[in-house]
């Protein structure tokens, strides 16, 4: 099967790291990197982090490319591996070996690979998604294990694997239906966006967080996301007065949910895809000004 515009894998690998920039410019998150400076980090701006995103699209233009047409096998699965740790390389280099966008690089690369495959809708390209997670790449070289992969063992957290092999629940069930939940409720698309973010941070545990936290750091973040919620969300005075509290708690405790901005990221794409017949989405492809390890299956503590 031949792609055809408007899914071309130039129009992916736009939408793809138009997403990763609107994650990025969303302000204000708590304890993430965003309009206001580094957030729970001391060695990420915002310039980094769309400067990481602007390196990532040949990337994903690739992934593109090479899925289209392509069956769902081993071979596609490896071909995707080698092309997302070129990737890789192009980010570290672009950031001076600063850890950005590892785990979405993982999640909008399978997410790419599946609509470029043939993914008529969103739940139909976390589905695919899903399928070639859960296939081996026997070509991936052996590697240290990261911050998330020694959470994942020992906090018994999924990971962006389970995530990705789970079809991504919580992007499709929580972050999408929380999206436009707020969007029907009249609140601006920034606050509908900050209320998918917190939806999700409410509910995933998030191997970032555990990796700084331990499971007292993740119920706090879990806690604090659901009370902004609960008092309205972030487009309502109680809910922002709320949010800004959580933000001042995860600074100081040093907590960054980069898993869950990963996977704000990972809905924003699916949001922003031109899915045949569907409605003009918000938010459009972003190209970010340059500024001045192989692609892993955890959620990476880039925040």
């Amino acid at each position: 099967m031949t792609i055809t515009p408007p899914t071309t894998p130039a129009v992916l690998a736009g939408t793809a790291v138009g997403a990763l920039a609107e994650e990025a410019l969303l302000s204000p998150k708590p304890g993430l990197v965003d309009r206001r400076g580094g957030g729970a980090h001391d060695d990420m701006d915002l310039p980094l982090l769309l400067a990481s995103a602007e390196a990532l699209r040949p990337a994903f233009e690739r992934i593109a490319y090479v899925s289209a047409g392509a069956t769902t096998d081993v071979g596609l699965r490896e071909e995707l591996g080698r092309v997302g740790r070129e990737g890789e390389r192009a980010m570290t280099r672009a950031t001076g070996g600063v850890n950005t966008h590892r785990g979405a690089l993982w999640a909008l690369g399978l997410l790419v690979a599946a609509v470029a495959g043939g993914a008529g809708d969103e739940r139909a390209a976390a589905r695919g998604a899903a399928g070639l997670a859960a296939l081996p790449d026997r070509r991936a070289p052996e590697e240290t294990r990261s911050h998330g992969e020694r959470a994942m063992s020992r906090y018994g957290s999924p990971g962006a694997r389970g995530e990705a092999t789970a079809a991504f629940p919580h992007v499709i069930e929580v972050a999408l239906p929380r999206l436009r939940h707020s969007r029907a409720a009249g609140f601006a698309e920034e606050a509908a966006r900050l209320d998918a973010l917190l939806a999700v941070m409410s509910l995933l545990d998030d191997t970032c967080v555990l990796h700084r936290g331990g499971l007292d750091g993740l119920r706090a973040v879990q806690a604090g996301a659901a009370l902004v919620l609960a008092e309205g969300g972030a487009g309502s005075a109680r809910g922002r007065e709320a949010l800004m509290a959580l933000d001042g708690l995860l600074r100081e405790r040093r907590l960054s949910p980069g898993g869950s901005g990963d996977l704000l990221a990972a809905a924003l794409f699916l949001d922003m895809v031109p899915w045949p017949g569907g409605p003009a989405r918000a938010g459009q492809e972003v190209r970010p000004r340059r500024s001045a390890r192989p692609a892993q299956e955890v959620l990476s503590c880039r925040r």
